[in-house]
């Protein structure tokens, strides 16, 4: 309802002066509601002040023009009429009346609502997220915020009154004057207001415009009270300075490009403001000048402290501002800088949190932290803080704290005196109001919590069917019963987990009205009841004096997901509960809920509903977010079959998927109002020819003009992801309507389940056959729709906030029916979506609950006396309450109803199989048993009577089967596994790349004997750019190699002389060696024969070599001594190389001379010494890599001794056989190689080690699951899984070992055998020759064991030799890199001097260019010089010329002749160009020849002359 306008509601003082300011007056005029902001054409917004980082400055003047142009509302005053009057200013007594100024509700015209249809009776709720809603103005009085009002809570009488926003869309923040004589409330909206009220009376004061564009987010009074400071929010972040007793604007500015959070004066000069909000804070200055006031804006700078949102900060008095951070440390701005971060000691954060409030009260800091402590600070020590290391943290601890309570987040205080004594009253995030008692004395009170709310939104409400009760949960994890006839909360439990879904049993259910069913976000639904404690039996010396209590009746946990949606179905038979995980169950209601079974849907449930009792069937609206609507009827119990699962199959199902259709309906009437246009331009074409006609002019047929092209019609549009639906309800059977979010919000779509029925519900497109235009909707849609129990009025809960009734009078709705409608703006319009709406039982009360945590109670179209004699009842506990505690469901990660169910079928099938296992284990381990005893049978019977091991396989075609079969299996595996095979061998190479292939060497070698080892160097590989640069000049490195090369000529040993006289050591036993390993176990005559055949054959072949190498000696000495050169031979290239050096000798000057310069080959630059570093690198690279080289072929050749002395041994082994025990020298041990000798294979593997691994890794994941389970089940599987293992194995063992020993002991008994068979009678030939073989054998026996030993003894001299050789590269390799750090160290020189050399030679070289050219511009000014000389001689000679002529034209005795000579002679004033000097001086020349011959100037020429 519009309030009136113009100067009818003008104050008195202002008819009486008509030239004063007008604003005041246009400030009486109320503001429209929500509603009615979209319907009236509001002014131009004012573009955003420019953004200024560093200095923002701000024209008072140009901010009051900007006002002017941009604010069309506003009448001219008559100061901007005539300026030259002065203003007259507001009079101090002047008040605007709240009447006229508040908003109201919108009702459509000419509908007959009336306005009251709704009035406010109480708010229950309590936006507490807000980061300043709490103003204490005395004592008694509390201030907060609520959607569109502002709550004046009485703390004595527990009652409130309301002030409304004036232009209905919301409020941002409330700010008490210093006198607390006054309080500012800024609103939101579009231009809103700032409006100034008088406390107590609360009467409207001041009215401020214009200061932001779309809401205040934070207001401060300056100390003196004569200024106020308001920032607003997105887009403009506008700071404005007012004078709030004019209304006018002193100063503003853009504050910043970001969320501002708040804004103040500092209490020491109210000429510096600090502002402060996402990661920023900023510090102000007032600067007057000759053009206003302006403000001046210096942001601060974080430095290397990290960036963070400032929610609270305090100015000091000396300038200095202290502010919070998001980790809880304070931090010290002085100058825009961080001056200190203070902490506790341990480098401990001042919070555990974000520090939200600093305060300075009586000499002390306190801070206030989200984490519930206040603790209270020395100010001298903060003041005078500063960084001791460079870390940039300080170490405080405070001197008093305070720990409000647990799950306490404080966000804001005000203080107040009671009594003469201070009194703190704090604001809790977590839903709460506290009395705070901060003197910290002996004396000093806990603390008081005075109100308990919801924390944040609030999920669901629902109200009693029987009396005035509500209940609302959050997601705060608590369910609260309030009494909307007494105005209080009678209850409150907790939870483990956050409400997300409630509804009240109906009667049908619980005639008493006492049992409520709600739904958590893990899942669970809980039915609770509520009764009156006083009913129940009360034990001596105690008494029942709480109103209301409630209990947990029965917990069950039906979803995976957050539960969305509760219903009841009529008869009160069946509680169907919808979740987020796309899923509806159905439980039989009773004494204790049973499950019948659950449904899947398409999409996450957003709304059940069941069909109303004027339906014949029972049927339930399943509403999906993404777009699905189903009907199913109600399960019935019996029919449900449980065994397996809970999942209803065979529940017939109707489903309806919404396509959008709001694009067609938009084109549709964009064609309409086109074909409309068409019409009445046609038709006022007519009438204008009808009046030419009349007025009997005639018309001309005019040829029809050209119509313009018209716009082209948008097309079709159908979102990709389907709008929402938000709400809805069964019209008629068969037929529901749709409220929707997104695209195709703005319309009540009428819908009807088809026939035809598809298997895929994913492929249907479903239309409406009706849609319904909502008012003012499309960017507003209805969240939720309800009815009053009488179903003449519909209540519908808004985006923003808003309340709208719509009255059926027919109770049908229709296009018609929902034209006319009742609106208010209640909750707050950016973020307090309407939640949830209920009518009391009896249609007296509604009850509305928001996303901002605001609970409304109003009346309906009913005074308020009306409701003093009525009085809420509260159900009687039943009988039964105390006899036992349910027990509750506390673990969020619990099974649901249907997965505990699959759990225990699957535990019972498991159990089963693994009953089956056994008893097919035992079955096998008796056919084990019967088989082995087969075998051992068969070993008992003769030997010709025994079965080979063949001959028990019945069918080898079953073994042939198993093994394709099994080949088959391996190649499917291996083809399933080939990319996952490729993928590792390539990560392998690559890893082997990274860490193994960059290292060249790391073996080694250990001695046999000793305890020496020698190891190779660790060297990473060399880069490409090494090896080019290798093959360059290598005169850097002969300094290095000639000094290895010196010690290695000191070496008296070379390894080849090592390895001759290695091999001379050795050669004594390579014939016998030969000889043993040709050797056979022969008869002793055969062997003599052939030895001694031997024998002579080398004799012979021996004597023929000396024979043949004597005479190639005898014939080298000869032809030696024929190439002797005589006594006095010279080389001729050595007398060549003499006579060069002696003439190209080269300059031996001293380096210290003065006339001494560095040869060009012997300069050095950085690029060389960057060569000599990479030439040196590369020299030690080589001589470590030969080294190990070195190292390597060592442990070769303990490999091939290693497998000498096997084969010795083995030879040894041979001979000690024809020996007789007692003359046997024992073995000698087989060295064995180390494992760090053979590091390479350490990566290499196969199949083996693959399926050990395998076999280690699943045991290691058996052993953790069976740790995980519980220990009965644990001891269980072991047993079952061990005692089958042991009897499969074992007995194939035992019978495998009985073959072998078997085997062995006949073997050994054929050898005994034969030897008997060999014993007989020897001849004396025979004994002599057994005799010689037993000596020779003994030689041999003792000849290995000395060529075993020295192997062993050779080996370990050859690494002590290589050890030391070692050591001594060791000391070069050290002396190298400290040859390489020297030479870095003048690389390094050589750069920096390079750099200066650079810059030196970059100036002589513009020194020389600058003396090439300024040598090039002399010689061209010597050259116009000579030109010069050259003109002044040829002028000399002309003036000679000129004058001998004169002289002889003058002739004797000329009367003239003084004259005309002073007149030649006298000079003239040269005024002309440089170019046209000579000419003109020869034309003077002329004029004087003409003169002196009697002819005109300029007719005599210089020839003539």
């Amino acid at each position: 309802m519009e309030a009136a306008s113009g100067k009818e509601d003008m104050p008195s003082f202002r008819r009486e002066h008509e030239g004063a300011d007008e604003k005041p007056a246009e400030g009486a005029q109320a503001d429209d509601s929500g509603v009615q902001e979209s319907k009236t054409s509001f002014p131009k917004e004012s573009p955003a002040p420019e953004e200024q980082e560093e200095e923002v400055e701000s024209d008072t003047e140009s901010i009051e023009g900007d006002l002017e142009e941009c604010d069309n509302s506003e009448v001219p005053t008559e100061a901007q009429k005539r300026p030259e009057k002065v203003e007259k200013k507001i009079p101090e007594a002047f008040f605007y009346k709240y009447e006229d100024i508040y908003s109201r509700p919108f009702v459509t015209d000419d509908s007959g609502i009336p306005i009251n249809l709704l009035t406010l009776k109480h708010s229950f709720g309590y936006d507490c997220t807000r980061n300043v809603n709490l103003l204490m103005m005395d004592s008694q009085t509390l201030l907060y915020i609520a959607g569109n009002q502002v709550v004046l809570q009485d703390l004595k009488t527990k009652s409130q009154s309301y002030l409304r926003s004036s232009s209905g869309g919301g409020i941002g923040f409330i700010t008490a004057h210093p006198t607390k004589q006054y309080f500012a409330v800024g609103e939101k909206g579009k231009k809103p207001n700032l409006i100034i009220y008088e406390y107590p009376s609360l009467r409207p004061y001041r009215i401020l415009r214009g200061g932001t564009e779309e809401a205040y987010v934070f207001g401060d009074f300056n100390h003196a009270g004569t200024l106020l400071a308001s920032v607003g929010s997105s887009p403009d972040y506008t700071l404005t300075i007012w004078d709030w007793k004019q209304e006018k604007i002193v100063s503003r500015s853009k504050a910043f490009s970001q969320d501002v959070y708040k804004v103040t004066f500092s209490a020491g000069n109210e000429e510096q403001l600090t502002t402060s909000g996402a990661g920023h804070i900023r510090f102000w200055k007032m600067a007057l000048t000759f053009t206003g006031l302006k403000l001046q804006g210096a942001l601060g700078r974080f430095g290397k402290t990290a960036v963070t949102d400032i929610i609270g900060y305090v100015a000091l008095p000396d300038g200095k501002v202290i502010s919070g951070t998001e980790w809880g440390n304070l931090l010290l701005w002085e100058g825009g800088l961080i001056k200190v971060e203070l902490c506790r000691a341990g480098h401990k954060p001042c919070h555990s949190g974000p520090v939200s409030q600093l305060v300075l009260d009586e000499g002390e800091l306190v801070t206030v932290g989200k984490d519930g402590f206040i603790r209270v600070w020395n100010f001298e020590i903060i003041d005078a803080a500063d960084s001791v290391d460079d870390t940039g943290l300080l170490e405080v601890e405070p001197m008093n704290e305070l720990h409000v309570g647990r799950n306490v987040s404080l966000s804001f205080m005000s203080k107040v005196h009671d009594c003469g004594q201070p009194v703190w009253y704090a604001q809790d995030t977590n839903g709460a109001i506290w009395k705070l008692d901060l003197t910290f004395s002996n004396v000093t009170r806990d603390p008081e919590c005075l109100y308990t709310f919801h924390s944040g939104r609030i999920e669901a409400m629902s109200v009693s069917p029987v009396t005035h009760l509500m209940a609302t949960t959050a997601l705060d994890r608590s369910v609260r019963i309030y009494d909307f006839i007494s105005n209080s909360q009678l209850s409150e439990i907790k939870f483990k987990q956050g409400g997300t879904a409630l509804t009240w049993a109906p009667c049908v259910v619980n005639p008493e009205g006492g049992l409520i069913a709600v739904g958590f976000e893990d899942g669970v639904v809980r039915i609770i009841e509520v009764y009156d404690p006083k009913g129940l039996p009360v034990l001596a010396g105690q008494t029942n004096t709480e109103n209301a209590e409630i209990s947990l009746k029965q917990a069950f946990k039906p979803h995976a997901a957050a539960v969305t949606a509760l219903a009841y179905e009529r008869n009160g038979d069946v509680l169907a509960t919808g979740s987020k995980d796309k899923t509806v169950f159905f439980f039989a209601v009773g004494d204790k809920y049973e499950p019948i079974g659950f449904i899947c849907v398409p999409g996450p449930v957003q709304a059940l509903q069941w069909s109303p009792p004027s339906h014949v069937k029972r049927t339930l609206l399943i509403l999906c977010e993404n777009g699905f609507v189903l009907q199913v009827p109600a399960p019935s119990p019996e029919e449900q079959d449980t065994a397996s699962t809970y999942q209803i199959k065979n529940l017939p199902t109707q489903y309806f998927h919404f396509c959008s259709v709001k694009s067609r309906i938009k084109l549709e009437e964009e064609i309409a109002l086109r074909e409309k246009k068409k019409q009445e331009k046609e038709k006022a074409k007519l009438e204008w020819i009808k009046q030419q006609q009349e007025m009997g002019k005639e018309v001309k047929e005019e040829e029809p003009e050209e119509e313009p092209e018209e716009e082209p019609l948008p097309p079709l549009y159908i979102p990709e992801e389907p709008s929402p639906i938000l709400c809805g309800f069964y019209s008629a059977p068969g037929k529901f309507l749709l409220s929707l979010g997104g695209y195709d919000s703005g319309f009540l779509y009428h819908c009807e389940f088809s026939h035809d029925l598809q298997e895929d519900p994913e492929n249907r497109k479903d239309e409406p056959f009706e849609v319904i235009p909502i008012e003012d909707t499309d960017d507003n849609p209805i969240h939720q729709i309800s009815f009053c129990p009488s179903r003449l009025l519909m209540f519908c809960g808004m985006q923003n906030g808003a309340l709208r009734v719509y009255p059926l009078q027919d109770k049908d709705l229709s296009v018609n029916t929902l034209k006319e409608y009742w609106c208010l703006n209640v909750h707050d319009n950016v973020y307090g979506q309407i939640r949830g709406i209920c009518s009391s039982h009896d249609d007296r009360f509604l009850i509305t609950c928001g996303g901002d945590g605001n609970i409304f109670a109003f009346n309906i179209l009913s005074p308020e006396d009306v409701h003093k004699e009525l009085k809420a009842k509260i159900p009687s506990p039943r009988s039964d309450l105390e006899k036992k505690a349910t027990e509750d469901i506390e673990d969020p990660n619990a099974y649901n109803i249907e997965e505990v169910k699959q759990k225990k079928d699957y535990e019972r099938i498991m159990k089963e199989a693994e009953e089956k296992k056994h008893k097919k284990r035992e079955e096998l381990i008796a056919l084990r048993h019967e088989f082995l005893f087969l075998l051992q049978k068969n070993q008992e019977l003769p030997k010709h009577m025994q079965l080979h091991r063949e001959q028990f396989e019945m069918d080898p075609r079953f073994s042939e089967e198993l093994n394709r079969q099994t080949a088959q299996r391996i190649q499917l595996v291996q083809k399933e596994l080939a990319w996952e095979h490729e993928k590792h061998l390539i990560g392998l190479q690559k890893l082997r790349n990274q860490f193994r292939d960059s290292l060249a060497f790391d073996t080694v070698v250990h001695a046999i004997q000793s305890n020496h080892q020698i190891s190779t160097y660790r060297l990473p590989a060399m880069s490409e750019e090494c090896y080019q640069d290798k093959e360059r000049p290598s005169w850097k490195r002969t300094v290095l190699e000639q000094a290895w090369k010196q010690a290695e000529n000191r070496e008296i040993v070379t390894p080849e002389t090592r390895h001759m006289h290695r091999a001379n050591d050795t050669g004594i036993f390579e014939g016998e060696a030969e000889k043993l390993k040709t050797s056979e176990v022969r008869k002793p005559t055969t062997h003599y024969i052939e030895r001694k055949h031997e024998q002579i054959r080398k004799i012979v072949e021996k004597s023929d070599t000396m024979k043949a190498k004597i005479m190639k000696r005898k014939a080298e000495w000869d032809e030696l001594y024929k190439s002797k050169p005589s006594g006095d031979y010279e080389n001729p290239k050595d007398v060549e190389d003499v006579k060069e050096a002696q003439e190209n000798m080269g300059c031996y000057m001293l380096k210290t001379a003065t006339n001494y310069r560095v040869p060009e080959h012997r300069l050095m630059n950085a690029e060389k010494k960057v060569m000599q570093l990479k030439s040196l690198e590369v020299l030690i690279h080589k001589r470590k890599v030969n080294m190990n080289k070195e190292i390597l072929s060592l442990r070769d050749l303990k490999v091939s001794i290693i497998d000498e002395i096997k084969c010795l041994v083995q030879e040894l082994k041979s001979i000690q056989a024809a020996l007789d025990s007692s003359e046997c020298l024992p073995l000698p041990l087989i060295p064995q190689l180390h494992p760090d000798e053979v590091p390479e294979k350490k990566l290499e593997y196969d199949s083996d080690i693959l399926l050990k691994f395998k076999e280690e890794q699943e045991a290691k994941a058996k052993l953790q699951e069976e740790l995980e389970r519980s220990p009965s089940a644990h001891a269980f599987r072991h047993e079952c899984l061990r005692a089958p293992s042991i009897k499969k194995i074992d007995p194939m063992a035992l019978a495998a070992a009985a073959q072998l020993m078997k085997t062995v002991s006949s073997v050994v008994t054929e050898l005994q055998n034969v030897f008997e068979i060999e014993k007989a009678e020897p001849t004396e030939m025979e004994l002599e020759i057994l005799k010689r073989e037993k000596i020779k054998n003994l030689y041999l026996q003792e000849t290995l064991i000395k060529k075993i030993n020295a192997l062993v003894i050779n080996f370990d001299a050859e690494l002590c030799f290589l050890r030391h050789k070692k050591l001594k590269l060791d000391v070069q390799m050290k002396s190298a890199d400290l040859r390489y750090m020297t030479w870095y160290e003048e690389l390094l020189i050589l750069k920096n001097l390079e750099k200066q050399e650079n810059l030196l030679q970059g100036r002589v070289s513009a020194l020389i260019s600058e003396q090439e050219a300024m040598q090039s511009k002399l010689n061209s000014y010597l050259a116009q010089m000579e030109d010069r000389k050259d003109e002044i001689v040829k002028l000399q000679e002309c003036e000679k010329a000129l004058y001998a002529n004169f002289q002889a034209s003058l002739g004797e005795n000329n009367e003239f002749s003084h004259f005309l000579t002073k007149v030649l002679k006298k000079k003239i004033n040269w005024v002309e160009k440089k170019e046209v000097e000579r000419e003109a001086g020869w034309r003077c020349c002329s004029c004087f020849m003409d003169l002196l011959h009697g002819l005109p100037c300029g007719q005599v020429n210089i020839s003539q002359i």
